[in-house]
């Protein structure tokens, strides 16, 4: 080793060794502790739930879907819905500027090299006669780095930190709601299926009844007004027939745009050649006995908690502008009047500029900084809090919906049975002649309407299932082996 190079190094590690000893003396920003939620500890209505059921943050979606069509658009979905793709994308853009936060904390270093010739005339030169100088250099040099006394540099990194992981809680949650839209889709999809084949066996019903009155009368056996309102039954029926086509194409439409692409006939819903008393999907059943304290698991809740979080470390930045601010500058390398004398020995060349900047006066400015950081904190503490509150009531309707859905159900699929035989009685009597037509028509327009509704009610409980899983923060993982735990990856390089 030269005594040049010795030279050189000695003084790069001169530029160097202050940073690493003086840098992040102390932090400014208020310490973070967790906010107290402002909510019960648990829900009233958890109660009648399956207690069985593990919670829904720890089930994957793939498990949480039965069938296995459902299980297809929601992948297909995920693969190409185009708010996930925006979503991923906002994480990418968090990620690039968290590392140009990050490297504020490190020394920049740069490798220069350059040459000079000068011509001075003589008629300027101290000598009168002309002169003409050569140089050459190589230089590291360190450009303005801040020494980090105060905490300013490392409280920016940290909020640039959590905004990524703020970002990557809100690509979750555009997650968890997609799956839930998408699955709520595809059951209102085969919800519309089944009532548009319960409108044209209705159809079919009618019309054969029609024909049959219309027989009837030819032949003397009955009035113009039961064929007038055995004509107004299917008039009817044919209207809704129509109207429940146009609503399966609409639907369908709405689970394409959902998914991003064209959904291929295997993942629809199969048709319905019969009034379905069973889901249209099999979900597995919400859990019960809920503490509030699931929340913290909930996209939106973490992402308020990163933004907060943010704000507090934003405090720390802005108290160190009070403070003052001592930034390093310098050079080592070499320069020669020739290129063959570079790396000779006495050709060693350094530079070394600290600065210091202490703020006097500013006109309220840092002050006003202050005010705003300090604000802010408060109003991310106000979104925080309010966000649990959401989250608490959305779970408590779900649960308060949840309670009731089984006996609506039982007594709905009762009343089916009960107004079919009501039905199957009057349509006899009629047949017997020991009732009016009209008794058969009200029989008929009740059985129709209840038939619909119970349809209705189905979906309304599936959809319940649904609403429960998102709520309770489960469903972006694929599956529960994977809900177990994985976090964020925190975000590494120089």
């Amino acid at each position: 080793m030269t005594r040049h190079t010795a030279s050189s190094r000695r003084a790069t590690f001169g530029l160097v060794l202050p940073a690493a000893l003086l840098a992040g003396c102390v932090n400014l920003a208020p310490q973070y502790t967790q906010p107290a939620a402002p909510v019960p500890a648990a829900w009233t209505s958890a109660a009648g739930a399956d207690t069985a059921a593990p919670a829904a943050r720890d089930i994957g979606w793939r498990d949480f879907f039965v069938d296995a069509r459902l299980r297809g658009v929601v992948e297909l979905a995920l693969a190409n819905n185009r708010d996930a793709r925006v979503a991923a994308l906002n994480i990418d853009r968090a990620l690039a500027q968290y590392g140009i936060s990050r490297a504020a904390a490190f020394p920049a270093l740069g490798l220069g090299a350059g040459g000079n010739r000068t011509r001075t005339p003589g008629g300027v030169s101290a000598s009168g006669v002309s002169r003409t100088a050569t140089q050459y250099n190589v230089n590291l040099g360190l450009t303005a780095y801040e020494l980090d006394l105060f905490g300013r540099v490392r409280n920016l990194n940290e909020a640039a930190l959590e905004s990524y992981f703020g970002t990557e809680d809100a690509r979750r949650g555009t997650q968890i709601s997609l799956v839930a839209e998408v699955a709520t889709a595809w059951l209102v999809l085969a919800t519309d299926q089944q009532r548009l084949q319960l409108a044209r066996d209705t159809l079919a019903s009618r019309q054969k009844s029609f024909d049959l009155i219309k027989r009837s009368y030819e032949l003397g056996a009955q009035s113009g007004l039961a064929l007038a309102q055995a004509q107004t039954t299917v008039d009817t029926a044919r209207a809704d027939a129509a109207a429940f086509d146009s609503q399966v194409e609409q639907s369908r439409n709405a689970l394409t745009l959902l998914v991003g692409t064209a959904v291929p006939p295997a993942l629809l819903p199969p048709p319905i050649t019969e009034i379905a008393q069973a889901p249209a999907a099999q979900l597995l059943p919400p859990p019960a006995e809920l503490p509030s304290s699931v929340l913290q698991q909930r996209p939106d809740v973490l992402a308020a908690e990163h933004a907060l979080r943010a704000s507090n470390a934003n405090i720390g930045a802005a108290r160190a502008a009070f403070y003052p601010r001592i930034t390093l500058t310098g050079s080592a390398g070499t320069a020669s009047s020739s290129l063959s004398g570079l790396f000779k020995d006495g050709s060693a060349a350094w530079s070394f500029a600290p600065s210091i900047n202490l703020p006097i006066f500013d006109a309220g400015l840092n002050r006003a900084n202050l005010g705003v950081a300090q604000a802010q904190q408060q109003i991310q503490l106000a979104t925080y809090e309010k966000t649990l509150q959401v989250a608490f009531r959305e779970v408590a309707d779900a649960l308060a919906a949840r309670r009731t859905l089984g006996e609506r159900l039982a007594a709905q699929q009762s009343l089916v049975a009960a107004t079919t035989r009501a039905f199957e009685l009057s349509d006899a009597l009629f047949k017997s002649g020991g009732a009016a037509y009209l008794d058969v028509l009200d029989a008929q327009r009740s059985l129709y309407t209840v038939q619909q509704s119970l349809i209705s009610l189905q979906l309304i409980e599936q959809a319940n299932r649904l609403t429960l899983y998102k709520v309770l923060g489960g469903g972006w993982r694929e599956t529960t082996e994977q809900a177990a735990g994985n976090a964020a990856p925190v975000p590494t390089g120089g």
